[in-house]
């Protein structure tokens, strides 16, 4: 019985413990303190029934445009986090992109992640891509989505004072397009927890898209089906009525 009694005890200690380990993950204390900063977002929660698209890494000359045609389609609009050199590249592609009331945001001019980004880089690179598409588009670009969402004090710091807001996307809505799972599987991760101010992340080049594509034409139905529309991450920003205090210190 005395055995049982102190089984029962630690079995108690172990599960109060680990629930507290889970309640409180170094991921989630490490977003708790930059969301403080109001220049920092995952989620954008609104009262509409609206969520954000974001498209990373463009633009691409094959697979942009077709994610263009079925965004008109349904009236869509959406952030592109785009590269400034692809943008160079594929001016049209991004002109078309502001021409039909798309976002552009800042992806830094090379995304050459493994070199790291010193402050000083990484505020060349932001003002070196904010110049292309402030030339393509006439907008000096006012978000920046951190290569692979890796992001720390040093890079929160240079893009608040750079006047960017840092945006991340809903944990919940990690498409991992990207390891191409098929379209069917990044479809289901959308649509099975969609939530009123998602911040939903896919990618639109940096390899064979057409999965993403695919997807973003069938979510893009079920959404509308279920009386969500789509709209860009600053039009989020502005429902939710985020603040924007002073830098993190």
């Amino acid at each position: 019985m005395k055995r049982v009694t102190i089984a029962a005890i630690l079995m108690m200690f172990f599960t109060m413990n680990t629930v507290g380990i889970a309640s409180a993950t170094p991921s989630s204390v490490k977003r708790a303190k930059f969301e403080k900063t109001g220049h920092v977002f995952w989620d954008l929660p609104v009262e509409e029934k609206l969520v954000a698209f974001t498209f990373d890494d463009g633009p691409d000359p094959t697979f942009t445009p077709q994610i263009l045609d079925a965004l008109k389609k349904y009236d869509a609009k959406a952030t592109f986090f785009i590269i400034g050199e692809e943008a160079e590249r594929y001016p049209e592609i991004v002109k078309r992109q502001a021409a039909e009331g798309h976002e552009i945001g800042n992806h830094t001019y090379r995304h050459r992640f493994r070199d790291g980004y010193s402050p000083v880089l990484l505020k060349k690179e932001l003002d070196k891509s904010a110049e292309v598409i402030k030339e393509l588009t006439g907008i000096k670009p006012s978000l920046f989505r951190p290569i692979a969402g890796y992001y720390d004090k040093e890079i929160v710091d240079t893009a608040i004072e750079g006047g960017y807001n840092v945006i991340l996307w809903s944990w919940h809505q990690e498409t991992r397009d990207w390891s191409r799972p098929g379209a069917a599987k990044i479809t289901q991760n959308v649509i099975s927890d969609t939530r009123p101010g998602d911040v939903i992340i896919f990618h639109d080049a940096g390899g064979d898209r057409s999965q993403t594509v695919k997807a973003v034409e069938d979510i893009l139905a079920n959404l509308y089906k279920n009386g969500y529309q789509c709209t860009t991450v600053s039009d989020l920003l502005y429902r939710s009525n985020s603040l924007l205090p002073a830098p993190l210190r």
